[in-house]
């Protein structure tokens, strides 16, 4: 201890630093505890929880703050030349950590803002496109002012603490052997933290708010590179291959459903016959951008918002009770085209290897369907270009809209109504041959920084979410007019679902009402006005639209037609990003790392023992789906 804190010892600094680090990451913790607004999280024994496993990741994450330290201290000799050296080059590089560490905390913040959560798998993905996530904060805040204000804070913390720093950094250093020592010492720390300490003290942690709060953002950021793709079966629970098919196929006995094929080792592929010849409608799919069922009055949402799209529903068959499997655009898009759970880490798109499997679009080119997805941003964004031309369809992105046809747009996109002006043109094209289409666009609009034309309707552009829905609504009923005019309107089918809702992080780590979103049919010559209650999940859509096509082809989508299994098995599948979760009849089976599994009451958030007999068979169920749906991606996707 002494050769580290002797009162003329170079490594005196690593009381500075540790200092700094922790007030800061100390106001950024109180600062969102305040900003959370939750007054339960201001009682003594939480707060002293939050306080004290929050000081415990703090510490964890210093361990990598002190590795440039330490090399620093190393290679400068202990001489007058050496310690001059060293006092300078520590003096740099604390201003620089400084600066770094005032950004984190005002990244953490915006960050905060938009997905109620420290650093995780999404601020990795976002590393990647940094042209729509600066963008976005740019189009979205007050960001030169921002910017200035930390500036000024920064340098008020230097002006404070730099000159401590430079007094304390000019002190001798041991020998080279000690110092050797030393940095080996601490070059270790970030091995035993990063390995040995876990999640085990967030588990210690009653709700989701608690263990965000008590995190840090540098660790959860390296814990987020590396828990981006795991392993399913080291790192949750799983079952013998031959039982997780068993139960498989018993579901889709419970399901009414047909059987899986006798050669099929993981009770997956099955044959789906339907009587009579193929329809061949058209099918055009929207997903559209953050709508939560909240926000919409026909589905129990807030009046006034989606005039245009609750009237529709007494024209559509509507499914109340409709839930996403994820919190990001790039999840809706996998369960939509793909039919599959949400698997951990990151979705199929965005892997490396994401061709080759079955999808919606991949089934109707079989049919002798074109296939087309029409984004109104830059279908680089997400992968999105390389997931869809690499499985079948063509795609067609803000590129191919002509500057004069574009009457707003931001980061991420044009307005919606210029995306669907894009679509009508196409689908005009398409329909001029004997071939008949499938198109999935995908809406931008509802989307920070909330701006679109003004003029559309009557809440003022750039004013928040209200507006951005109820400019969506009025761009898509725009397009439904204009496409009633058009000759293949009768011969189509509208397909019209969000990709997920607005909202983060609840009252339960995967709670029920942050997942919840409309879902339309719509096709006034073809499909009966109705609607159904029962509980479904955005990959049954796929498998639907099938259904109602009437097309036989060999399955291996993980969804249910909802018109005719569904109502037998009532099930959803949701994730936030290493949580996996499964409901069904109520109960909510929560998979994690460390192979840990949590049944939770879906109403309560209250926990149901493990060994409870309907417990154990969702339990089961769920392992089932996510171990076959992992195993089937990694198969499927292999290079060949």
């Amino acid at each position: 201890m002494s050769l580290l804190l002797g009162s003329r010892n170079r490594y005196c600094i690593f009381l500075i630093v540790a200092t700094v680090y922790a007030a800061i990451n100390l106001t950024t913790r109180i600062a969102l505890l305040f900003y959370e607004g939750n007054s339960a999280l201001y009682e003594i024994p939480t707060l002293g929880r939050i306080l004290a496993i929050g000081f415990l990741y703090d510490g964890a994450s210093l361990s990598w703050v002190f590795l440039p330290f330490a090399l620093n201290a190393l290679i400068w000799p202990d001489t007058e030349r050496g310690c001059k050296l060293h006092q300078w080059s520590a003096t740099v590089l604390f201003c620089a950590g400084f600066l770094g560490l005032m950004f984190q905390m005002f990244a953490e913040f915006l960050f905060w803002n938009e997905f109620s959560a420290r650093f995780n798998f999404i601020a990795v993905d976002y590393l990647v496109y940094t042209r729509e996530v600066i963008g976005n904060i740019w189009q979205s805040y007050p960001i030169e002012w921002l910017l200035l204000g930390l500036g000024a804070a920064t340098m008020v913390g230097i002006a404070i603490a730099g000159p401590v720093f430079w007094r304390t950094a000019c002190g001798q250093g041991p020998g080279l052997g000690n110092r050797v020592a030393v940095s080996l010492g601490v070059a270790a720390l970030p091995a035993l933290v990063f390995f040995g300490l876990g999640e085990g003290p967030h588990n210690l942690l009653a709700n989701p708010a608690e263990r965000e709060l008590a995190s840090n953002g540098l660790y959860s950021l390296f814990r987020a590179f590396r828990n981006n793709d795991l392993d399913y079966n080291k790192f949750y629970a799983f079952l013998p291959l031959g039982q997780a098919a068993e139960v498989m196929a018993e579901e889709r006995v419970e399901a009414h459903s047909e059987p899986a094929k006798l050669d099929s080792k993981d009770g997956l592929e099955r044959e789906i016959v339907r009587e009579g010849a193929p329809l061949r409608k058209n099918v055009v799919l929207i997903s559209i951008e953050s709508l939560g069922a909240d926000y919409v009055e026909a589905f129990g949402g807030r009046a006034g918002l989606t005039p245009n799209l609750s009237r529709l529903a007494a024209k559509s068959l509507t499914f109340q009770n409709h839930f996403a499997t994820g919190l990001r655009t790039v999840r809706g898009l996998e369960a939509i085209t793909l039919s599959i759970p949400p698997t951990p880490g990151r979705a199929v798109p965005i892997r490396v290897n994401n061709k080759g499997l079955m999808s919606i679009g991949s089934v109707l080119k079989e049919q002798g369907y074109s296939a087309v997805y029409i984004y109104g941003g830059y279908s680089l964004f997400d992968n999105m270009k390389d997931f869809f031309s690499g499985n079948g369809y063509d795609v067609l992105d803000r590129r191919n809209i002509a500057s004069d046809k574009i009457d707003h747009e931001t980061i991420w996109g044009v307005a919606d109504e210029n995306l669907f002006t894009l679509a009508i043109e196409e689908l005009d094209r398409r329909a001029a041959t004997p071939t008949p289409f499938f198109a999935h666009i995908m809406t931008t609009s509802n989307h920070r920084p909330y701006t679109y034309p003004e003029g559309r309707i009557d809440i003022p552009s750039h004013t928040g979410r209200d507006g951005a829905v109820k400019y969506t609504d009025w761009a898509v009923n725009k397009f439904l007019t204009e496409a009633a005019e058009k000759s293949w309107f009768a011969g189509t089918i509208f397909v019209i679902v969000a990709d997920h809702t607005s909202h983060g992080r609840g009252r339960l780590d995967l709670p029920p009402e942050n997942y919840r979103i409309p879902l339309w049919i719509y096709a006034p010559e073809f499909v009966k006005p109705g609607r159904i209650d029962f509980m479904t999940s955005l990959i049954d859509v796929a498998p639907t639209v099938l259904g109602l096509l009437n097309i036989s082809y060999t399955s291996k989508f993980f969804g249910q037609d909802i018109l005719r299994e569904a109502q037998y098995h009532q099930r959803a599948f949701m994730a936030n990003y290493l949580t996996v979760g499964y409901m069904e009849d109520g109960l909510i089976v929560e998979l994690a790392p460390q192979k840990r599994v949590r049944v939770v009451r879906a109403a309560d958030g209250q926990v149901m023992p493990n060994d409870d007999p309907l417990a154990q068979h969702l339990i089961q169920e769920a392992i089932s789906h996510y171990q076959t749906a992992a195993s089937y991606i990694k198969r499927d996707t292999r290079p060949e």
